[in-house]
């Protein structure tokens, strides 16, 4: 299978990176490395890029696609551990971070992975097939309640409590095994005059829950969001592209924090708490697609794209 995927808020990402000659450079979400390519021409083919993912079919595609680029390196890891990982890799301070927190085509359009709910395919959905445990197997130990958690706070799903039952009780009669059980699930507890009403595949909210589960996608992003900021060059800047307001909060209050991290009183005449600002959010707050590019590649109709830019606290 050919690893291909449009690089959402491309134009966006370029012109915010502030892509120059000789510039150091991480694409921590490296995918099929459309983004990364950019980057990479952008600078007329002299940065260094330190590409990271989890899922070792990117890795293999974005090492072919890019290999005419000597600064390209492709690392097999999860940007959660990203100033690890660049450490581990000697790199230097960097010019600029991306990450696309989004699910690439391939992986949404290869059945086997069992990320999408339009397919019959075995319920897996890990980003990384090479650890951890399957949405099958999620699904058919956990505890009602813990499920029913996972698809109320992760899918934002009003009707959580009953899908969690109603998984129960199939898996009782039989092992959920496929993503149509699961779907099957859902249809059963969501009354079919909501299911016509409703804007979208009733499933998309559950396997939206259920894969930020099994790939831990967000408890982890405050502190990678923070980890990479400290990899920055002063003036360097970080781009986070979101698909969710899930990970958009959490990438919005980070960055605002960091930001503003005094936590004086309000009424206080003076800081006492010594908290400095370590970034200056950039952008004027989240950038959307262009209706040209939602025309072209409706995937992208819920990105969000978010700046940083590291400040010299020198002196």
């Amino acid at each position: 299978m050919e690893f291909r995927h449009e690089p959402v808020l491309l134009q966006e990402v370029l012109e915010w990176m502030n892509v120059r000659e000789n510039g150091v450079y991480c694409d921590g979400t490296l995918g099929g490395g459309g983004h990364s390519e950019a980057i990479l021409k952008a600078s007329g083919g002299t940065a260094r890029l330190y590409g990271i993912d989890r899922d070792e079919n990117a890795i293999r595609a974005a090492e072919a696609r890019l290999k005419e680029y000597p600064g390209f390196r492709a690392i097999h890891g999860n940007f959660h551990d990203g100033r690890e990982l660049l450490t581990e890799a000697g790199a230097p301070k960097m010019d600029g971070v991306l990450l696309d927190l989004g699910v690439s085509s391939p992986q949404l359009d290869t059945p086997e992975r069992g990320f999408s709910y339009h397919e019959d395919a075995p319920l897996d959905m890990r980003m990384d097939r090479s650890r951890g445990i399957t949405a099958a197997e999620f699904l058919n130990s956990a505890p009602e309640r813990e499920i029913m958690e996972v698809i109320r706070d992760y899918g934002e799903e009003k009707w959580a409590a009953r899908i969690a039952r109603i998984i129960c009780e199939h898996r009782a009669e039989k092992p959920l095994a496929t993503t149509f059980d699961l779907v099957e699930a859902v249809d059963a507890a969501i009354p079919k005059a909501v299911r016509r009403r409703d804007d979208g595949h009733p499933a998309r909210r559950t396997f939206q829950a259920v894969r930020i589960r099994i790939n831990d996608e967000l408890d982890p992003l405050e502190q990678a969001l923070r980890d990479f900021v400290d990899c920055l060059a002063p003036g360097g800047r970080i781009c986070v592209i979101t698909f969710h307001s899930l990970e958009d909060r959490i990438v919005k209050r980070t960055f605002k924090t960091l930001e503003n991290p005094c936590i004086c009183p309000p009424k206080a005449p003076i800081c006492t708490c010594g908290r400095k600002p370590s970034v200056k959010v950039l952008g004027g707050g989240a950038i959307a697609p262009s209706g040209e590019e939602t025309a072209r590649n409706p995937r992208a109709r819920s990105a969000k794209l978010r700046i940083a830019e590291k400040l010299d606290r020198k002196g």
